[in-house]
Formats: C-alpha cells, structure tokens, sequence
C-alpha cells in the first residue's frame, strides 16, 4: 500500500534533492500546533510508517486527537528509530535471537528471517565490578577481572554482531550505555533512507528516559518487547497522558542537580504520573544545562512516569556542539525540527501547548537532599538526615523502618584493619560511591565532588582507610575533564579513584567489602550505611551488608566518606577536626554554583568528546582479540555455565491452541507492597548457599567463579534457580526476610526454586500474591522468564510497574490486579488457598475474570492485557511464540 501520507513529503533543502521529510505542517489541521511535543514525535512516527497495516490512518487521527483520545484508553502503534541494549538485558536477547533462529528452521522457516530492521546498539556497561579501588592501577585489575569472568559472554555478543545485520557493540570500557547514549549515539534527527525524522528510541534499561534531556523521545521497555521492535514489530501503547512539568525561578547556588532531582521524584510520586508522559515547559528550564535536564530525565522510572520529556532548544544543540557533533549534522537538525515544529522556545508561552494536567515547582525551593535508606523516592533534606535516620533505626521495619530495639540503638563494635584499630556502629558508612550514569554525565557535579575534594585535602581531611571508596565514570570524557582541570589527584588522595567505566555500585556490582568490617557488621547486627550518587538504592541491592542505602549527588558522597556516618548534621557538627584540632565544616569546603561553572567552561571542550568516542569502537585491544565463530547459527556448548540454549521454545508448533483456564493453583508467594525487580531476580552476587550456587558447584566452579546473576543472564538454569534469591524478600508465608517459602503440601521451609520444581513435578500450577506496585525498578526481562521457568502462570496484584506487567504479558503470564478497592486482606486471602481463574474463551482488554477458590469463595479481578496486540502476544503463549510463528510462514 502507498503511504496515503505521500502528498505531505517535500525537500527540507533543494540542494540535496534526494534528502526528504513528512512535513506535518502541510497536514493543515490546527490540532497539531496545540499538541505535547512529545505527543508530535508519535504523530510523526505514524505519519512516516502508515501502511494501512501495522500503522493505519485511524492511528494518526487518534493521535492528531490526543486532546480527546487520551482518556479513552486508546491504543496506537509506535515504531521507534533505533533500539539500546546493555549487555545485562542484551546477552538474553542475543540468547533470544539464536534460540529463535533454531526454532524457525525446526518449523521449516528460513532462520535468517530472524534478524534486526531497527537499528540497535549494545553497550557493554554492566559486567565491571569494582574489586580493586583506593590504587592508582585500579581500573586496569577490574577491566582484567572483567574481561576473564566474561570472555565467554563476550564471546557470544561478538558472535551476534557478526551474525546479525544492523547490530552494534559498544565495547567493554566505553562507559555507561545512557551516557554513551547521551555524549555519542544520539543523532536527535535521522538522516536514514533518503529521509529526516526524530530520533526515538526504546531501551532495555528503565533509565533509556534519560536520553529525553536531549529531546530524544525515549523510554525503557522489557528484553522480549525490544526483540519484537528489532524484528520490526511497532510497540503497541496506550495513548498517554501528558503532565506539563513547568519549572521556573532560579536554583540556589549551593544546589546540585541531584538535589534538583530528587526533589522532582518526590513530587511527580505525589502527584501521580503512572503510565504517562511528562513534559517540562516554562522560563526554569532554561537555566538547566543539557546534563542537568538528563539527570532529572534519568530518574523518570523513580518518579514512575513513562517518558520525561524536555523539546530541544539552542540548548541542545550548543550541547552537541560542545560534545564534538559533525557541524553540517547541526544545520540540518535545527532547520528539520523548526520545519516541522518540534523546535522549542521555553521563553515563548506562545508555544506552550495543551497538556493533561499542568504542575509547577519554583527551583528556588530545592534544599540539599538524599533518599533513603530504601527507596529512591523517600527524599531527605540533608538538614535532616541524622534525625530520619535515628527515627528509621527504630521504627517498625519497612521502607522506613530497620526495627532496632532502642537499648541496641549506640552499639558500637570494634575492629582492627590495616594494623589500626577503628570501630563501626549503625549508620556507619563502609560504601561511598561516585557511580551511575545519572550523575556522572554531568560535569558540574562530578566537578563539583572534585572542587569539594580539593578544598578537603587542603584542609587536612581525609577518608578512612576501611570505607569501599570508588568513582566510576560514565565515560572517558570524565576522567579527561577531571585529570585536566587538576582535580583528579586530589579525588585520588581521598580514596576515590577510578575503578572502571561502567554502573558498578549502582547495579549491585560493589564488589567484596573487606572481611573484618563484614564481621564487625554481622557481629554487632549493625545497620551499615552505603551512600552512592545512583538512582536505585533498594534493599539487597548495593551490597549485602548495607541495610541502609542512600542517594546523593557526588560532593555530599565525599562529604559523607569524610564524616564517616550518616549521623551526622552538616550545619551543626564539623565534617572532622584536622592535624591542627580545627573543625572543618561541610560549608568550609563547599563549592559555589559560579565556581563549578568557571572551571566547566575552561576544561569540558568538544576535543575532548571528539577524541575519546573516536577510539570508543576500534581502540580496544582486549575485545579485538576475542575470536568469535561466524556461523549464522548458534553452536551451542552443553558443558557452558554462562550461555545455553533457552526451552521457551521446546514443543512450539505452528498450530494455535485456545486459551485455558488456570486450574486449582498453589500460591508459591504471598508478597507485600513495592517488590522490585531485584528482589523478582538479583543482578549482584550469587549466594554460595543458594540453589545456583549449588547447581554451578555441580559443575566444577569454585565461589570464586560464580561471577554474578547478572552476567549468567545467558543460562536459564542459573537464572531459574537465582529467581526470587533475594535475602531481603519478605514472604508473608514466613513473616521474616529470606529467599525461601512454604512447600503448602507438607508445611516444609525450602528454598523458592526447590518449592517450585516440588510443585512442577508433582503437576501443580502456580500463581504469586502482591501488593502495590509489583516489578518496580530496574526493566529486567528475567523477573518474568523467571517465575515463568518456575511455572508461574499468573500474579495477582494490586498494582504494577509498566515495564514488568508488559514483560510478564511478553512471557504469557496473567498480569491479575485486584478491582478497586479490594486487597488480600479485604478479601481475607491468606495464600493457604487454591485459585481456580477462569479463563473465557472470547478475551477483551481489560476485562474483569472470575477467581474460585478451594474454600467455595469466588471474586473478581481484572486481567491485565491492556491492548488486543497483548492479547494476542497472549494467545500464542507470549511475543516471542507470536514472532517465531509469523516469521516461520511462508
């Protein structure tokens, strides 16, 4: 079908007659200029890929009428133009891929149908661990380590962009994906085919939305869902609500845009932006630099919103000419997003367009802040931290409770290291860590951290020898900018070198702490501290043995390495006394936003940028030497521990089978509120008492090798038997903390892989109980390959994270949510019972389902299959069932 949207297509500059765009101008409908911008890029995107198929006329017309469409649970499609992956979430979807491949020549398809159309990049960023830290060779040791851990993972990647077409792989040591993103890959308008278009992306990391600081309409989607968009599937969405975001005043000198931040998710979590888009406008944003827009579009996934949209502006693209951008690139983005209106003046009110719902906040009112200890919403003034922690310390335990008997609360306990006696007591701090793409893509604050180092040093102060200090770049263009403006000895001096390029601590990567401070914690029971400039900070996450865990920017985390503890207050107590017994306040060493700036505009040049992502793809001896085999199907290795052959697909036949019921399911789960994808399936250390730990012991490997769940993302027994590990999850079936539950037959405690294998034999089905907001945090397809490897064939939740429910849909899993009103409780559900739901055999979105239990009780619940794509993502036992089929017809 010819695209009925042809008339519209002109020359953006007649000298190059074979460069074209969709000039939405010329559709003539005066809907368009009162659009969101972000709303435009998904109108453009339709407009381009209308073929009366995939993407139909209606398509745009509910788009074009968002002002009505977006309450009325409309679904359109969405093709993005590109697809991010980090090596985490990017080696399953290569595992995905060749598994794929076998299964379509077993239905007599041709293998190499299955094959990217989208472009797609792999960061490799989420492998490094931070064993080595406080020496000048750090870095080096760990990307050694990495590289030995890994070979084999890194291995297969290079496989796959050999194997497969419109594949790039970003090579270990690179830096962090968002950031790379952000400095090097985006191109913010595509010149591809003869055509000029938006750059727009989906990613397998929730924190993808931190490419819309640039004005890159960008978001976070589950592994399986970015597979179906690389084989050239539109994402099927919900058209969203959009909060317009207006920000004004001026931010306080002292005020770092992680305090910026962290104030936004604290308020976009109380207004409640769930599933929708939100936009910033107004006079405020002009005074945020790029990297500080990106910070707050970073956090998107904490404040819970899809997208956080900032248009460009002269802003962005000073910023991609200070990151070393082709000048002639330049011209045409300006001149394309100005033809088509996508172009943002945020001191033009004339501009400003109809949103759903229009929120303000005066920068002027941001105060120094964290959040903590448990969650990256739950902000505190830095005014305020020795108080909230002493009241978490007591309180009951939960999300802001450790429950600490108040008789415990001034324990202290001592221990020697390095010859020298120190002690810990609750609230010590034994993690400080510069880390994660959210901070170290901004040049103020990590200059900041290094301006704050220096005036601390020269005060004397120092940082003692037992905290895990560490700083990991986003990319080589920090370490430049801060080796350059002198800084960078000084960070050393305090402890803070640079161990690797990477998220490291922020994904759970922390490495080993050393083993007297682990005694010392486990002797006294003692709530340790990790303070990190991340943007997740969930139980279990940082390190074992960091109960409590807090966000802040990169000067407050040296502030806190220097202090030692979080029980401290900044305006009251002095950081230290020095050598010569004079107290040295946080305010003594504290740099100003103009000082910050003086020494940004001297050392972070575009030579820099250019220089360091010129060698980014080639100048990596370690990954040139890798040898890969260039079969287009995979050889699998039997005896591999890292990369097997998924059994998604065993039995699959061309032949649909209806729909059924879920008969007399056991409750594996019964579970609280707010738990999150690490506690659904860990990305840090493999427990040497868990069911993986045994099952990789089976197989010859010693503690030493079992690397982490994240890195064995390629093998689904490590993966199935890693499911639910998490020591922080609370199952309500125990009443405490552990990665186990109750084996209902026989009342026995087991571990949650055993229970369920127990269940899997014996013919059981199984379903999960949960509270609200269930897979929150990190987008990590495993949190539902897991419990569907376990044989989970449904959840009943009071609420979901977007990415999970999608992924669980990706997996065939019922996605159940309790209707309004009701829970658990007010049902009376104790889990002890046996769940019959009734599957009909003509399903609609959204429709409301019976749920019988062995007791005689019936009740209703809503299945969450939001869209008819999901639906039949569903019947065919999951999107990529759907994909295998469809690519194996002739």
């Amino acid at each position: 079908m010819t695209n009925p949207f042809a008339n519209i297509v002109e020359h953006l500059d007649h000298q190059k007659p074979d460069h074209k765009f969709f000039n939405l101008k010329k559709l003539g409908d005066p809907r368009y200029d009162h659009l969101p911008f972000s709303i435009r890029v998904l109108l453009e995107s339709a407009v381009r890929n209308c073929d009366g198929f995939l993407v139909k006329e209606v398509d745009v017309e509910n788009i074009l009428n968002w002002k009505v469409t977006q309450s009325q649970t409309v679904e359109v499609p969405f093709r993005p133009a590109r697809v991010i992956l980090q090596d985490f979430t990017g080696v399953p979807a290569v595992v995905d891929f060749a598994a794929m491949r076998d299964a379509v020549k077993k239905l007599q398809g041709d293998p190499e149908k299955i094959n990217p159309v989208c472009p797609a990049d792999l960061v490799i960023d989420h492998s490094i661990q931070v064993d080595f830290n406080r020496k000048s060779d750090s870095v080096h040791k760990n990307q050694e380590l990495e590289f030995e851990r890994n070979r084999e993972r890194f291995e297969f990647l290079k496989w796959g962009s050999k194997a497969f077409r419109n594949m790039r792989i970003i090579p270990p040591g690179s830096g962090i994906v968002h950031q790379v993103n952000l400095e090097y890959l985006a191109r913010v308008v595509f010149d591809r085919d003869g055509y000029y278009y938006p750059d727009s992306l989906v990613g397998t990391d929730s924190h993808t939305t931190m490419i819309d600081g640039l004005g890159v309409l960008g978001w976070g989607v589950g592994g399986i869902e970015a597979e179906a968009v690389m084989l050239g599937q539109p994402i099927s969405m919900v058209l969203p609500e959009v909060i317009g975001y207006k920000l004004r005043g001026t931010p306080d000198k002292f005020i770092t845009s992680t305090d910026i931040v962290l104030t936004v998710t604290k308020h976009l979590r109380q207004v409640g932006v769930v599933g929708k888009f939100v936009e910033f406008f107004g006079p405020g944003v002009a005074q945020l630099s790029i990297a500080d827009r990106a910070t707050i579009a970073n956090m998107c996934p904490e404040y819970g919103a899809t997208a956080a949209f900032f248009p460009v502006d002269e802003v962005s693209v000073e910023y991609l000419k200070q990151t070393g951008r082709d000048l002639e690139k330049l011209s045409y983005i300006t001149q394309y997003l100005k033809a088509v209106g996508m172009f943002r003046d945020y001191s033009n009110t004339a501009q400003d367009p109809h949103f759903t719902q229009v929120v303000e906040m005066d920068l002027s009112t941001v105060v120094p802040c964290c959040s903590g200890p448990k969650r990256p919403q739950d902000k505190v003034a830095v005014s305020e931290m020795k108080q909230d922690f002493l009241a978490c310390l007591g309180a009951k335990q939960g999300f802001k409770g450790f429950q600490v008997a108040p008789e415990r609360h001034n324990v202290t306990v001592p221990f020697q290291f390095n010859g020298a006696e120190y002690s810990l007591s609750h609230g010590s701090v034994v993690i400080a860590a510069i880390t994660s793409c959210t901070n170290t893509s901004n040049p103020s604050v990590m200059l900041g951290a290094g301006l704050l180092a220096k005036k601390a040093v020269e005060c004397g102060l120092t940082v003692k020898p037992y905290i895990k200090t560490s700083l990991s770049p986003g990319s080589g263009v920090v370490t430049y900018y801060l080796k350059e403006s002198g800084v960078m000895d000084f960070l050393s001096q305090l402890g803070f070198e640079v161990v690797g390029y990477g998220c490291m601590t922020c994904i759970g990567n922390s490495g080993p702490l050393p083993e007297p401070v682990v005694e010392a914690i486990t002797q006294g029971d003692l709530v340790a501290a990790g303070v990190l400039s991340g943007n997740r900070n969930f139980e279990g996450r940082v390190h074992p043995n960091t109960r409590g865990n807090y966000l802040a920017s990169p000067p407050l985390v040296i502030a806190y390495a220097i202090a030692g503890t979080v029980r401290i207050d900044f305006e009251k107590e002095p950081l230290a006394v020095n050598a010569d017994g004079k107290e040295i306040f946080l305010r003594d060493i504290w740099p100003t936003r103009e000082e910050i700036q003086v020494v940004e505009k001297k050392f972070v040049i575009p030579g820099m940028f250019k220089e360091v992502y010129e060698k980014v793809e080639k100048v990596n001896e370690r990954w040139n030497s890798l040898k890969a085999p260039s079969d287009k199907l995979y050889t699998w290795d039997p005896n591999s521990t890292y990369i097997k052959s998924p059994p998604f697909f065993d039995g699959l036949t061309k032949t649909l089978e209806p729909p059924k019921s879920i008969t007399n399911a056991y409750v594996l789960l019964n579970l609280g509120d707010s738990v999150t994808t690490d506690h659904i399936s860990p990305a840090g250390n493999i427990a040497r008492n868990s069911a993986a730990a045994r099952y990789l012991t089976d197989r010859g490997l010693t503690a030493r090798e079992f690397n982490s769940y994240g890195s064995r993302r390629g093998n689904d027994a490590v993966m199935a038997r890693g499911t639910f590990a998490n020591i922080r999850l609370f199952n309500k079936f125990l009443n405490k903390q552990a990665p186990s539950t109750i084996y209902l037959p026989t009342e026995e405690t087991m571990d949650v892989f055993d229970a369920a294998e127990k269940y899997l034999q014996a013919g059981h089905p199984l379903m999960i109980l949960a509270g609200k907001e269930y897979g929150s945090g990190s987008s990590r397809d495993w949190a539902a390959k897991g419990p569907f490897m376990l044989g989970i064939k449904a959840v009943l939740a009071e609420s979901y994270e977007r990415i999970h429910r999608s992924n669980l849909v990706g997996m065939g899993i019922i996605p159940l949510e309790y209707l309004p009103g009701d829970t658990a409780e007010s049902l009376g559900l104790t889990g002890r019972e046996r769940y019959t739901v009734v599957i009909p055999s003509q399903l609609t979105p959204r429709m409301t389902v019976d749920i019988q239990l062995d007791t005689g009780k019936t009740f209703q619940a809503k299945i969450r299959f939001d869209t008819d794509v999901e639906l039949t993502y569903f019947r065919h036992g999951g999107i990529l069932n759907y994909m295998i089929r469809t690519m194996s017809e002739n």
